[in-house]
């Protein structure tokens, strides 16, 4: 039983730092869009952010997984169902992530661009060596929920197929009858929230000294 739950936790793993993999840097593209100067782009990415947190996550995979076939007429074998359920938590997450990076850069002071200007930085040297650092201190916080969410949300994953942790520990709950699967999967996804959790407040401290 543990040995099988361990090879579904092994899928859940794959899905969660796969989806972190894609979607953090993709979040920061999403981030740049939304403060865009141009109206069209700003407005195509908050159309994006609002789709993606207005609509299930569950629909959203069916979306990927069947638009291959209903849309373009290609038909898609049992490996794509992986690769449906990974795309789907990519853009989902990213829309997230980007709204979280993008309150972060908007709250930091004007006064700080304006210094580094005075001091000679250019554009990219003050994004990267001063707002950059405190805008992580600031969000992070905020990343570490979704972060632990994306854990738990990797369950979704059966709805078109996946075996992950949870999918394994419902078929051994139906075949053997019995609910210890469930109460070692959930003794697992616990134990890795709090894993994330130890190393979100260790960076928090690393961050300390960017005082707000």
């Amino acid at each position: 039983m543990f040995g099988m739950l361990l090879e579904g936790y092994v899928v859940t793993l794959q899905i969660f730092f796969l989806t972190l993999l894609g979607a953090v840097p993709l979040g920061v593209l999403v981030a740049l869009g939304r403060l865009s100067k141009s109206k069209i782009l700003s407005r195509i990415v908050g159309a994006y952010i609002s789709l993606m947190r207005g609509t299930p996550l569950m629909l959203q995979m069916f979306a990927v997984f069947f638009a291959p076939y209903y849309v373009f007429g290609i038909k898609t074998d049992k490996s794509y169902m992986f690769v449906a359920v990974i795309i789907a938590f990519i853009i989902n997450y990213s829309a997230y992530f980007g709204e979280i990076y993008r309150s972060g850069i908007q709250s930091m002071p004007r006064g700080q661009y304006e210094a580094a200007e005075v001091l000679g930085y250019s554009n990219s040297q003050t994004f990267f060596r001063i707002i950059l650092p405190q805008v992580i201190k600031r969000i992070l916080p905020a990343m570490g929920n979704e972060i632990v969410t994306l854990v738990k949300d990797t369950s979704l994953a059966f709805s078109i197929g996946v075996a992950e942790m949870f999918t394994t520990g419902r078929a051994l709950v139906a075949g053997q009858r019995t609910m210890l699967p469930f109460a070692i999967a959930a003794a697992i996804y616990w134990v890795s929230c709090m894993v994330i959790e130890f190393f979100l407040r260790r960076a928090e401290k690393k961050l300390d000294y960017y005082h707000d």
